[in-house]
């Protein structure tokens, strides 16, 4: 007790300024509350420590969007807002987290909507009634708005107000802090009005709005006034034994759920609440939840005169922070928000518009990763000058993954590896790219055809294969450890997933050989996997005519190496020009093989090839010629696949169908969107042999891969904690130092974000 006191003294010592902490409330039972945290804190302390800091100000507040002014203009200190509230506070109003609310998961909530039993599913939401905890809040707007805009249950011209197309959605509703633009959005509210300031609480984000918050959208059900609510499963957790029989969980597949399998049965996960204050009051802020949660925190000393986190002796819930919480997590000072709610999170903002866009919504930014990728795409744009495109670059496929989850590009089309990552990430699937005789010519097929496709696994597979010289005839799948390899790159399917299967037996021992890409380094002499480093870099080239010197280019997960891709993987194999920097063994796909051996030639690289001077490596230890890759495989490679942001699904697939329709129309185009051989490369934007692109936008991410692909994945990036060593140098994406960051729409939480490699040392991936 007398350790606590002293530390107790010394936080207060260093608080002492000569006036009161200001803490905003939200109602009067907050202020109840508040009031009774600042006399106990009062009646705890010795006296000779009381000074006029020692107390806690409480400071009435209309709303939450007032408790952010009144922090912003000094008049209070700090408030417990939603993570929806704290984007708003920190971007719109230049404020600062300072903490997080964690529960038994995390920093994380499920979104949740729930029904009357037996009343609706979650496909059947048009017209109905709707309560929501709160406008532009996690569980009650974000995440339930980008669940239906990414099944095109929402329908948003972006010349709309998003508040406009859901008041036309629903029938009616009570979306507290909503406002005054689309009246039937607040149209089930029952807050008092008044022409009176102080007297109007009708649909605002206080609890004198009955619907309020994620208890008063399930008491809006309840009473009978909506047909669903919106709320987080915080809200649903203590449900009494007669609403657990009368209510139940809409779930994404349509089906319904006891209100207890939230965890199985929800919209997605979103980050919890955040504590906001001033920039120059972080410290300060920071030291006073500190000792408040020492003495009346779920495991402090005082507990039993004061409890933080519990709100049942106030007649109320959730007053000044969240009865669920167990305890605040302090952040670093100068964090930014994106570390703190996490990528995903911030992006699904971004595109409901959260702050603005000084981008026309109807833009469609697609994200290319070399100066090739950027010249066809920037002919692309000008064929297409009815849908505006717009050009940004990345350095690889990862980086494009990690600029659109943080809105800084729209789409790309990624191979299955990649496809893999992105869906780990929240990413979702638009389209993917149909190869072979299976696929009719673009101008034949019909939108009927383009679905069977997919919808019947029809899409003809890319195979994996190794090639090799046909004079280095000592060289079979079974003795290429020590050998010089050319890989496409970095977490290709067939150079780098597939290829494990083969080589490194990474599958077969589970501990040091799991980390696939040190054991490559260990397997091979030398190669070039561009993206990779080490040995793998050594064969590598780059490219001379990229700006700056050759080095800069050199192993770059692009095109701007010479030998990354499949034409890359070739003419690794062969050595560049001069004939130095070769391989032993090339892992490629099959796809446009003989094309791309030809063009050795023809584009002046290596004179004297021909189809006949090359052979494929079997997994029997045989080799065959190169046309013989249906039966002389490493498997199977599921296709590339066109990945954005749930929210912005819609707008990257209408784009695509008519800028495919459009270019397929125009027979005497010198634009050819599957064509790249006028760049000097192959495979840039869309591997050049798809025929046309499938709607993917009803399947997931794992559909499209298949069980067998998706479980090598899962095997290879979740094998062991030694893998971590290598991601750490090479991240699939960007891994932020801060733990338990909230997740978003549609995406698992798990503490965090996705864990890749399931050891302790990930924190999590934003």
């Amino acid at each position: 007790m007398k350790a606590v006191l002293i530390i107790v003294l010394i936080i207060f010592t260093s608080l002492s300024s000569g006036k009161k902490f200001r803490w905003c409330t939200l109602s009067d039972l907050e202020q109840r509350k508040c009031a009774e945290l600042s006399k106990t804190l009062t009646a705890v302390l010795p006296v000779t420590s009381i000074d006029s800091f020692a107390r806690i100000s409480c400071i009435r507040a209309h709303n939450t969007y007032d408790c952010i002014d009144k922090i912003r203009v000094n008049k209070a200190d700090a408030a417990s807002l939603d993570a929806g509230d704290v984007y708003s506070a920190v971007k719109l109003y230049g404020l600062t987290v300072v903490a997080k609310e964690i529960y038994e998961q995390g920093n994380c909530v499920f979104a949740v909507a729930v029904a009357k039993r037996g009343t609706l599913d979650i496909q059947r939401l048009r017209g109905v009634r709707s309560c929501h905890n709160g406008a532009r809040w996690t569980s009650g707007w974000n995440i339930p708005l980008g669940f239906l805009l990414a099944r095109n249950d929402l329908s948003w011209d972006e010349a709309q107000p998003l508040s406009q197309v859901i008041s036309e959605y629903f029938n009616a509703s009570c979306i507290p802090g909503v406002g005054v633009a689309a009246p039937q959005l607040c149209a089930l509210c029952q807050g008092q009005k008044s022409y009176v300031r102080d007297k109007n609480h009708f649909c605002e984000t206080s609890s004198n709005e009955p619907f309020y918050d994620s208890d008063g959208a399930f008491r809006c059900l309840k009473d009978g006034v909506a047909d669903v609510a919106f709320l987080d499963h915080l809200a649903i957790m203590e449900a009494t034994e007669s609403e657990q029989q009368e209510y139940e969980l809409l779930c994404p597949d349509g089906t319904t759920a006891e209100l207890s399998k939230y965890n199985t049965c929800n919209l997605g996960k979103g980050p919890g609440r955040g504590i906001i204050t001033r920039h120059n009051f972080q410290k300060i802020t920071n030291k006073f939840l500190t000792m408040i949660q020492r003495l009346f925190g779920r495991k402090g000393k005082e507990r039993a005169r004061f409890e933080l986190f519990n709100s049942s002796s106030f007649g109320g819930k959730n007053l000044l922070f969240r009865d669920a919480t167990q305890h605040l997590q302090l952040l670093e000072e100068q964090l930014e928000i994106a570390y703190v709610l996490g990528l995903d999170y911030v992006a699904l903002l971004k595109g409901l518009g959260h702050e603005g866009s000084s981008l026309d919504n109807r833009v469609v930014r697609w994200c290319c990763i070399s100066n090739a990728e950027l010249r066809k795409c920037e002919e692309w744009a000008l064929s297409v000058k009815s849908d505006p495109l717009v050009c940004v670059q990345g350095t690889s496929m990862v980086n494009c993954i990690e600029m659109i989850k943080s809105s800084e590009a729209d789409a790309v089309s990624l191979d299955a590896t990649h496809v893999y990552i992105a869906g780990k990430c929240g990413l979702v699937p638009v389209a993917a790219e149909c190869y072979g005789q299976v696929c009719a010519p673009a101008d034949e097929i019909t939108e009927e055809m383009r679905n069977l496709h997919l919808k019947h696994k029809g899409l003809s597979p890319v195979y994996a294969i190794a090639l090799a010289k046909k004079n280095a005839k000592q060289i079979n799948i079974h003795n290429l450890r020590g050998r010089r390899s050319c890989h496409s790159h970095l977490y290709s399917p067939g150079g780098w997933l597939l290829l494990s299967r083969y080589t490194v037996g990474a599958l077969e021992n589970v501990t040091e050989n799991c980390d696939v890409g040190s054991a490559y380094q260990n397997y091979f002499w030398k190669g070039c996997m561009p993206g990779a480093d080490g040995n793998l870099c050594k064969v590598c080239i780059g490219d001379s005519e990229v700006e700056g010197a050759r080095v800069s280019s050199r192993c770059a997960a692009s095109h701007n190496e010479h030998y990354y891709g499949n034409m890359g993987a070739l003419r690794c194999l062969v050595g560049n020009p001069s004939g130095r920097s070769f391989g032993d063994v090339a892992f490629l796909e099959h796809s446009n093989l003989l094309w791309n051996i030809e063009n050795l030639k023809s584009s002046g690289w290596a004179k004297g090839y021909t189809a006949v001077d090359f052979e494929l490596l079997c997994p029997d230890g045989t080799r065959a010629a190169v046309t013989e890759w249906a039966g002389c495989n490493l498997g199977p490679i599921p296709p590339s696949t066109v990945m954005t942001r749930p929210v912005t699904v819609t707008k990257i697939y209408d784009f695509l169908m008519k800028s495919q329709e459009f270019l397929g129309s125009k027979l005497d185009s010198e634009f050819h969107l599957f064509q790249s051989q006028k760049y000097g490369e192959n495979d840039l934007l869309f591997k050049d042999a798809t025929q046309y692109l499938v709607p993917a936008t009803h399947m997931s991410y794992q559909e499209i891969l298949g069980e067998p692909f998706f479980q090598l994945a899962e095997s290879v990036f979740n094998c062991t904690p030694a893998a971590w060593n290598h991601v750490q140098q090479h991240p699939p994406v960007h891994i932020t130092h801060s733990t338990e960051l909230g997740s978003a729409v549609l995406i698992a939480c798990n503490g965090g974000f996705i864990i890749f490699l399931g050891s302790s040392r990930v924190n999590a991936l934003d």
